[in-house]
């Protein structure tokens, strides 16, 4: 079976109900595709044209009704408003054997159910997609809502794969003036942790459900691994705390020790000398585990000609926006240590320690604008990623 790319776009309703983690969390959790991208769109009308052509083109030739109703769906939804306000599309990228079938199971259906019967939560439609029919007049559509949108096959997905690429790689991978979004409004930044992905789970779906109760937009994402050298200077800030924080502890408890293993007494230098080659030691030794675990590998056995290579390791970086997101993020998100934070917050839920504590988010307006930078939120490798494989596909 060969390796297929796929993707599914949640629409704009369904970004504004705030129901995108439970859909990620349904497509991460029941399948063994490849989380590979991720990004905010905001359809120009040029494309949601193209796009709902070749709706026509592809769909239409098996069901001419439902791609009509497909296209008349998306120029009516994902285009801007008369007062130039923008509708957002969220793209997911799946990489795998036989990927367009399997997401195309989990969207499910868009014939709506013969009887209440039939009614069940099984797919993300039966969920969260809506087709309602004229009581009156039943073959008259009132209200249609389709939640996702993905190709059935390959075939349909090429053309609209390259569509997208083009358009993303012409385009900022953060959004401006979008729907709900007021002057004023702040943003911050978000890192669903590596942890998260170690194998498919619903976990990183649950986390962005957790968020949404902040009622904020996501205007940006990407699917990111993050170099050894963005690590480092990412949390370089931790480094010195680190060691004013450790350091002195572990200096006196290396006293402790000596003291009671030798049975004599130490003086003050040899305390400072403890602290300075011991719990200095210690200290970085700890932040070198934060850098592996956010790149995968230690900075210390890392080449410095290999400091810019994407990491071993996957996260999601999400930018939100809305009326005191940065303050309004951290309280759901909770307490460094998920041992000391409250209930119902994410790390409490998921995280594991101070280390192994689940997702990051920036405590100022100033750590946002930095931690932008670091991780180079304006790149978005989505677009590559279709082009890389398409070229292959040709090939």
């Amino acid at each position: 079976m060969s390796i297929e790319l796929s993707y599914v776009l949640i629409t704009p309703y369904t970004l504004m109900k705030s129901r995108t983690g439970g859909i990620l969390a349904r497509l991460l959790s029941r399948t063994d595709l490849d989380f590979t991208g991720a990004r905010v769109l905001t359809f120009s009308c040029e494309l949601a044209e193209k796009y709902a052509k070749s709706l026509h083109h592809t769909v239409g030739k098996d069901d001419p009704e439902k791609a009509g109703m497909l296209a008349e769906y998306v120029l009516e939804n994902f285009t801007e408003h008369d007062d130039g306000k923008k509708e957002r599309v969220l793209m997911l990228l799946f990489k795998g054997e036989n990927a367009c079938a399997k997401l195309s199971a989990i969207a499910g259906k868009l014939n709506p159910p013969t009887t209440r019967d039939s009614l069940t939560g099984e797919t993300i439609r039966d969920t969260y997609a809506d087709m309602v029919f004229d009581k009156d007049n039943p073959s008259e559509i009132r209200y249609f809502e389709p939640a996702v949108l993905t190709p059935p096959d390959m075939d349909a997905a090429r053309e609209k794969l390259k569509m997208f690429a083009d358009f993303a790689e012409k385009n900022d991978n953060v959004v401006e003036n979008v729907f709900g979004v007021e002057e004023g409004d702040e943003r911050t930044l978000v890192i669903i942790k590596p942890d998260n992905w170690r194998h498919p789970s619903s976990r990183p779906g649950n986390i962005i459900d957790m968020l949404s109760r902040t009622g904020l937009r996501i205007v940006g994402c990407k699917v990111y691994r993050m170099s050894v050298g963005e690590a480092l200077e990412f949390y370089g800030p931790v480094q010195e705390a680190l060691r004013k924080k450790l350091a002195p502890k572990i200096g006196e408890k290396a006293k402790e020790v000596l003291e009671k293993d030798f049975d004599f007494k130490m003086n003050d230098s040899a305390i400072e000398s403890l602290t300075e080659n011991v719990g200095k030691g210690f200290a970085d030794d700890q932040f070198s585990k934060i850098v592996e675990f956010m790149s995968g590998r230690r900075p210390e056995e890392c080449p410095e000609s290999e400091l810019c290579d994407p990491g071993l390791v996957k996260c999601l970086i999400l930018i939100y926006e809305g009326k005191e997101s940065i303050s309004k993020i951290r309280t759901v998100l909770g307490p460094t240590d998920p041992t000391k934070a409250p209930g119902g917050t994410i790390r409490r839920d998921f995280g594991s320690d101070v280390m192994v504590n689940t997702a990051h988010a920036s405590d100022s307006c100033e750590s946002v604008e930095r931690e932008m930078k670091v991780v180079k939120i304006k790149n978005n490798r989505l677009s590559q990623h279709i082009y890389d494989y398409l070229e292959d596909y040709k090939g």
